[in-house]
């Protein structure tokens, strides 16, 4: 544990990531931290609990990040765009989860569990690491990288493909209470709301949504690919994905086909993925789900043979994960990282 003492600010503290990186961060190395509770004004005043510690959400100014030592963005992209350059200017190290300032110069997109797995226990560009802020890499982007490079460090790789069913909670609380309105008013025979998706999402999987869509999953297709390929360094092997979005809630679950230059069993990629961040479930085991994932912090992957035979080279994986808490984890991973040009916390 650290016994260094943090200001820490939470932009977007109500919203669904938000909530979940608060109870994250009460229980991470960032815990004796003094942290600060910030929104818009719509959501100003409301009370939340934080490290055990009952606090109000303030409303987000530009004064708002004044000795502070992090901030993490977690509310809506346009928020952590109008206010990012003050929390800089106040000298916080700043984590993004919202993904909108993954395009800025000097920003990198960092998930150091992979880094770990590559090897680069010190990441190359941290010992002059002058970004102004890191975003936090997708977390199905860091489930990619993390399956793929563990595996390659033991087994060549030759083909990675990957359907990924996306959950509602993903675009936060206006996307879910859709969804769920929508499931309400079929089975009642009302006209559907469609102001996110502007499409039928209960009861229903789609590869693509309404022209008119708040959510767009083709540019999450696009950030997902960008952040694999950029968390792999460029040394993990191409990506073939499609996303499709499922009728659920909460909870990613994702259908892998990996191919490998020389064959194996089962057992041995079972055992390649076992170990920190990954729960290998058996195939007597009931198959992990968006259900079974929740609140876990590891991935739950099975395992099986794509071919006949004992020995093959082509293997399905079958993944889920909690989203809020894997986005949470890693955000916190990345600021764990920057701590260390931190020596010293503004809270004394």
């Amino acid at each position: 544990m650290t016994n260094k003492v943090y200001r820490i600010g939470i932009v977007g503290a109500s919203s669904l990531a938000g909530k979940e990186l608060s109870d994250e961060l009460a229980t991470s190395l960032l815990a004796a931290s003094d942290f600060v509770l910030l929104d818009v004004e719509d959501a100003a005043g409301q009370l939340t609990a934080t490290a055990d510690e009952v606090s109000f959400i303030q409303p987000v100014e530009a004064s708002s990040f004044e000795q502070m030592d992090f901030v993490f963005f977690a509310g809506e992209a346009e928020v952590t765009k109008k206010h990012w350059q003050s929390a800089r200017q106040a000298g916080a190290s700043i984590v993004d989860l919202t993904y909108a300032l993954e395009r800025e110069q000097g920003v990198l997109v960092r998930a150091p569990w992979v880094s770990e797995v590559l090897g680069e226990k010190t990441p190359r560009t941290l010992p002059d690491l002058n970004t102004p802020a890191v975003v936090s890499g997708h977390p199905v982007a860091v489930m990619l990288a993390l399956v793929t490079a563990k595996l390659q460090a033991k087994l060549p790789l030759k083909s990675v493909a990957a359907t990924v069913m996306e959950p509602a909670s993903e675009y936060g609380r206006a996307a879910m209470d859709e969804l769920h309105q929508q499931t309400v008013n079929l089975l009642s025979f009302q006209t559907l709301p469609r102001e996110q998706y502007d499409a039928q999402v209960s009861f229903n999987l789609l590869p693509e949504l309404g022209e008119a869509a708040k959510v767009r999953l083709g540019t999450t297709e696009q950030r997902i690919r960008r952040h694999y390929t950029g968390l792999g360094e460029d040394r993990l092997p191409g990506l073939a994905l499609q996303m499709v979005q499922a009728p659920v809630f909460h909870g990613y679950v994702l259908s892998m086909l990996l191919e490998f230059g020389q064959a194996a069993t089962v057992d041995e990629i079972e055992s390649m993925l076992a170990g920190d961040h990954f729960d290998v479930v058996s195939r007597e085991s009931d198959p992990p789900s968006n259900l079974s994932a929740a609140g876990q912090e590891d991935i739950m992957v099975r395992v099986r043979r794509a071919d006949e035979g004992e020995r093959v080279t082509r293997f399905w994986l079958w993944l889920a994960t909690d989203n809020l808490k894997l986005a949470a984890l890693n955000a916190i991973a990345c600021a764990t990282e920057l701590r260390r040009l931190r020596p010293l916390g503004k809270v004394q």
